[in-house]
């Protein structure tokens, strides 16, 4: 960057950097290796080169088309320069086209003259200071009545407004500085050579080792195999059908330590196409389902194999309902071991564990075979369902070393045998299993939800005066901050903030907006809960929820579709959809949980007192808090200053604020801040561990 000494009306100094954009070496590194043309020369910007390119091609009588986020090349525009200008609008790419006709019909101005706009208006990002106190509508009126720089200032004296002349007058110099930065250059000194931008495949083997090493994933998808891979590995891939050569594939998995296999089966379509089997890295078998080799053929060749050799697939759960096996002991799923390697990815694809452990680079199903079931993949597509298929098993069988390797060396070999794989078959019993559901007891919850909505929708319409849609945040910002004058709005570029966190601070004053929280927390319950549960019964009368076992990097299960882990129980609406969930004809559910374990880690790694003494004397710890920090007998405490003891307790220890505390409990802040002040004084230990134990993760990392 230079500095530019520009003097202002206080005759102080400003500087203006003006900046050279040069691309980063690993850009240039990856355009290199892409042979993409780039180029550069110090003293322009990548405008400067952009606008002489073009330029120069429209002299030689091409069409050009510039493809930049940047409007300052609007100026380029012409009848044979378009540019195109990429807007992202709801996660979509939308393009805006300009030829000069439509620059002016946009802006008002033609090309030539959007630099002089510029130049009054400024520009921040580009360090062009402009015309002070003149903004783009005043900028684009005097354009528009003057048509250029110089004729403003011929007529300057004609300016109605006073400190508009003024502002002008007093600032001619900085007016005409930054018409010239403003400008793109076109004659620039560069030599260069049409023929040097010709197309050539970007996706090398180069592109891909930068590629890889920098995680690009979308772009590694576009990588042809054979251009990556010096291995064809596809060449050892074949598909058997006839009953005599599939028996003699079964033959060879007998003798081997280990296979690999995966069943093939589109499960929407209920539709099972066959199974991927690797006997060796020369070795990949597609079997399909046809004639004699039956499903339940296949899956008694599979059981049997089960007995003598280990079995290494992906996603072992979606596995289990064709094995004959009582656990998941003996099997080895590539999926949950690279997830113990490494819990904070969040992609254990088979694409992605053959990039990471074997360097390869392969195509994932929606790349080979679209949107095509399995079925109609091997009919129109043959080749490249062996190809997709055949991989399935290939990775499995080549990974499984390398992770148990990585497995052995990170001491996580035993947590995967003896947790997470009989696990993983406890979490395919559970699914199985399901959970019933009384459906016409959550009916009449929802029912019941319906009646409470329309009351407090019909209360809010009162109390706004009119009805509106009381789901649009745009109106709901409207009727109370505008209508009702209710204090505390806060505008964004979309309207009003009617976010939780504003509303909630307003609710205990302004009935209205009380009622609207109300509303929100039932219409959720309502769509997420009552009508959303309702659509997942399935004819067996349960929900069969699936349960996840690679998704947290903690290790925590979750559940989706649907989360069964989330149902709400703080408010008496949210138990009451505990209860449509019931256990099967004499059975019982059982509930297990640690008592208190966070707080009894405490008492031990902070060797609090107070607290290793009430957990051995078997006392309740939320309620010996409320004691200590309110000053209550325990034999008189409320329940409800116990669970404000529980809120203080769990806080604390996870380093909430007062505000947070103020929030969680419905009290002021300062009310709060005394809680917590309370609660060091009588432990005091906890302070000095949580303070030491910060301390030291400086000092050591």
């Amino acid at each position: 960057s230079e500095k530019v000494v520009l003097p202002d009306k206080k005759d102080n100094v400003k500087y203006l950097s003006v900046r050279y954009n040069y691309p980063e070496w690993v850009i240039k590194e990856l355009l290199k290796a892409m042979n993409i043309q780039t180029m550069e020369m110090p003293g322009y910007e990548a405008d400067d080169l952009l606008g002489t390119l073009a330029k120069r091609a429209e002299a030689d009588g091409a069409e050009v088309r510039i493809v930049s986020g940047d409007r300052d090349l609007l100026q380029l525009a012409t009848d044979h320069i378009k540019i195109r200008i990429p807007k992202t609008k709801g996660g979509r790419t939308e393009v805006e086209d300009y030829y000069a006709k439509d620059v002016l019909e946009t802006m008002q101005v033609t090309p030539i003259q959007f630099i002089e706009l510029k130049a009054l208006m400024g520009d921040t990002s580009d360090n062009i200071p402009g015309v002070p106190k003149v903004g783009p509508k005043t900028a684009t009126e005097l354009m528009v009545t003057y048509g250029s720089l110089d004729n403003i200032y011929t007529h300057l004296e004609d300016i109605t407004k006073k400190s508009v002349r003024e502002t002008l007058r007093e600032h001619r110099e900085l007016a005409e500085l930054s018409k010239v930065l403003a400008t793109i250059e076109i004659n620039a000194d560069i030599p260069y050579a049409l023929e040097q931008a010709e197309y050539k495949n970007p996706f090398t083997k180069d592109a891909y080792v930068i590629c890889k090493k920098l995680e690009f994933k979308n772009l590694l998808n576009k990588f042809e195999q054979d251009a990556v891979n010096d291995n064809n590995e596809k060449d050892n891939f074949f598909i058997v059908s006839d009953l005599t050569e599939v028996e003699a594939v079964f033959e060879k998995a007998k003798n081997k330590e280990y296979i690999s296999f995966v069943v093939l089966e589109d499960a929407k379509e209920k539709d099972f196409v066959g199974v991927s089997l690797g006997l060796s890295k020369e070795e990949i078998y597609v079997i399909l389902c046809e004639g004699f080799v039956t499903q339940g053929y296949l899956c008694d060749k599979l059981s049997m194999l089960a007995k003598n050799t280990k079995l290494i697939t992906f996603d072992v759960k979606k596995q289990y309902k064709y094995l004959q096996v009582s656990s998941g002991r003996g099997l080895f799923d590539t999926l949950i071991a690279a997830y113990l390697c490494n819990p904070l990815k969040n992609d254990y694809s088979v694409v992605d564990i053959a990039n990471e452990y074997l360097g390869l680079m392969i195509s994932d199903r929606n790349r080979l075979l679209e949107k095509l079931s399995l079925r109609k993949g091997l009919e129109e597509k043959k080749d490249k369902f062996l190809e997709y298929t055949g991989f399935l098993s290939y990775v499995c069988y080549m990974a499984m070393p390398l992770l148990r390797e990585r497995l052995q060396k990170e001491g996580m070999e035993q947590l995967f045998e003896e947790i997470e794989m009989p696990l993983s078959y406890v979490l395919y019993r559970m699914e199985a299993e399901g959970v019933r559901v009384q459906k016409e007891a959550l009916k009449q919850y929802g029912d019941d939800l319906s009646v409470k909505i329309e009351k407090l929708e019909n209360a809010v319409y009162e109390q706004a005066g009119e009805s509106f849609n009381l789901n649009s945040p745009k109106q709901l910002g409207e009727i109370l901050f505008e209508k009702m004058q209710i204090p505390g709005g806060k505008k964004t570029k979309t309207g009003y903030s009617t976010a939780a966190d504003v509303l909630e601070k307003l609710a205990p004053e302004y009935p209205i907006v009380s009622n609207i929280l109300e509303y929100r927390t039932l219409a959720k319950l309502k769509s997420t809960y009552a009508d959303g549960l309702a659509t997942c019964i399935q004819e067996d009368g349960k929900i069969h929820t699936t349960f996840n076992q690679t998704i947290t990097a903690t290790g925590r299960i979750s559940s989706t579709e649907p989360n069964l882990q989330n149902i709400p129980m703080r408010l008496e609406l949210g138990r009451k959809i505990r209860k449509v969930f019931v256990p099967r004809d004499n059975y019982i559910f059982v509930d297990a949980d640690y008592s208190q374990i966070e707080l009894r880690l405490l008492a031990h790694a902070a060797d609090i007192p107070a607290l290793r003494e009430a957990f051995a004397e078997g006392q309740d710890i939320h309620t010996r808090t409320a004691s200590e920090v309110f000053g209550i007998p325990l034999e008189n405490m409320d329940p409800l200053i116990r669970r404000r003891a529980k809120a203080i307790n769990f806080g604390i220890i996870y380093g909430i604020s007062a505000f947070g505390l103020a929030r969680q409990l419905g009290i002021s802040a300062s009310e709060a801040k005394t809680y917590i002040e309370t609660y060091f004084a009588r432990y005091p230990g906890i302070r000095d561990y949580m303070e030491h134990t910060k301390e030291e993760a400086r000092q050591k990392g």
